[in-house]
């Protein structure tokens, strides 16, 4: 790797990726819910696509999942018991609690923290900051691991400064880069961080009237603080009420940057010439300008855009320097997205390449290829600072995709969320890929005293 990269550390699919419908205004986590999924398949679709992007010349790196069923929530919860007691326990008297102690959300890494690299903050340092997720519980109980995670991965002190989650209330909620972009010239410049927000202090600003706001202009402005942004570089946006309730849960839903370039729909932003004027007066006159790349309503309708997740693409710069946008298949499938997509790379449109990419199993539970990155601009001194065992080569690849044909079920319903078996072989693949990565004990069944495990041969968290 020469000079300073963005890269794109993916979310590794845990083994009990299922549709319990959790996630309110999610509309495809609403519509699937009761399927059978397919870890194996699931994992299997998120590595490929991280192989994808690292044959294309772009660094790849990977997220551990988290461990689940998270019994150590559930005995917070006041259930007791061994492991196996405890699971059936919950699925009797709380199934809609264990499901969410199930889930895998932790998969969609675009939610796990907001990353500034250093060419942004003060002390010239990349600051990461862990989402509090506070909008749904199924995901808020992710924030303690991620936070282990990210120091296991970006341990070295002189490049990488480690945030707490912001106060898990309802003010402060937080869901990470999935409201964040950043726009510079190159990687490596200073650059304009954009925060977008549903919701602020009550009654300043229209909200969305059926489904909730997840991310505030609060928890925006003080991940801003935390970071040590410059003002000057710094923008808040407010999304469309009117969006949130077709379904863009996240600003990524219908819009993503990269570099100088925003791909946006028309009806992404509350204020979107206000927004324009104030990216532009952030970003300076003294480089390549800022390129809007807007779809109109009249081309591409919101309920299009949310159904295919056109906006949830990953806008990539390839070692070439020409942009490529990396789309689930669902793009494909619809006849008006596609013929966008195919006039796209033409003229002097900034995306000179469209890769398609099956992820089904993600888009299913309302999860696109962008929802399952998490990006960190790192330079050469950084990168080598990172553990090195979570980067994809091709023998990473190999010994990844063999880890999941070994320890992944190939169907996985709700009912089976309470089998003993399952936390054991979870815990099983767990073990082997925190020695794979090079992580250590990362999970709290791990971080357990010697000695006390359960009578059904678990750990008691």
């Amino acid at each position: 790797m020469t000079g300073t990269v963005e890269v794109n550390f993916d979310g590794l699919v845990g083994p009990t990726h299922n549709y319990a419908g959790l996630s309110y205004g999610n509309l495809a986590s609403e519509r699937n819910v009761g399927t059978a999924a397919s870890p194996r398949d699931a994992a299997l679709e998120g590595l490929r696509k991280m192989k994808a992007l690292h044959d294309l010349g772009l660094k790849q790196a990977v997220l551990p999942p988290q461990e689940r069923p998270a019994v150590h929530v559930l005995r917070r919860l006041g259930f007791s018991g061994t492991d196996g007691q405890l699971l059936a326990a919950a699925a009797r008297k709380a199934p809609r609690l264990l499901a969410a102690c199930a889930s895998a959300s932790s998969m969609w890494a675009a939610n796990a923290a907001t990353v500034s690299p250093g060419a942004d903050t003060a002390d010239g340092r990349v600051h990461l900051t862990p989402a509090n997720l506070v909008s749904k519980f199924h995901r808020a109980i992710e924030a303690d691991t991620t936070a282990r995670v990210l120091k296991a991965i970006f341990g070295d002190e002189r490049f990488f400064a480690h945030h707490e989650p912001l106060p898990a209330v309802d003010v402060f909620g937080d869901e990470g880069a999935a409201n964040h972009s950043r726009l510079c010239a190159r990687h490596a410049a200073a650059g304009v961080e954009l925060f977008v927000f549903g919701r602020s202090a009550p009654g300043a600003g229209p909200a969305p009237g059926r489904y909730p706001a997840r991310q505030t202009r609060e928890a925006s402005e003080a991940v801003a603080r935390l970071h040590r942004l410059a003002p000057e570089r710094t923008v808040y946006a407010r999304q469309n009420p009117e969006v949130i309730d077709r379904g863009v849960f996240h600003n990524d839903v219908i819009a993503v940057a990269n570099e100088n370039v925003i791909f946006h729909h028309e009806k992404a932003f509350a204020e979107p010439s206000r927004l324009r004027a104030e990216l532009v007066e952030a970003y300076g006159s003294d480089r390549p300008p800022i390129q809007f790349l807007e779809v109109p309503q009249s081309r591409i309708g919101v309920d299009e855009a949310v159904s295919s997740y056109l906006f949830n693409s990953q806008l990539v710069t390839l070692p070439s320097g020409d942009m490529a946008l990396i789309v689930p298949e669902e793009c494909r499938t619809n006849p008006r997205v596609w013929a966008y997509l195919g006039e796209l790379p033409r003229g002097d449109s900034p995306v000179r390449r469209i890769h398609v990419q099956d992820v089904k199993q993600s888009m299913r539970n309302g999860g696109g290829p962008a929802c399952l990155r998490l990006r960190v601009v790192l330079t050469e001194p950084e990168a080598a600072a990172v553990a090195p065992g979570v980067w994809l080569d091709d023998a990473r690849y190999e010994a990844l995709r063999g880890w999941v044909t070994r320890h992944y079920r190939d169907r996985l319903g709700e009912a089976d969320l309470a089998d003993p078996a399952l936390l054991a072989e979870c815990r099983t693949a767990l073990d082997e890929l925190t020695q794979l990565l090079g992580l250590g004990s990362i999970y709290p069944y791990q971080r357990t005293p010697l000695g006390i495990q359960s009578t059904d041969g678990g750990h008691n968290a």
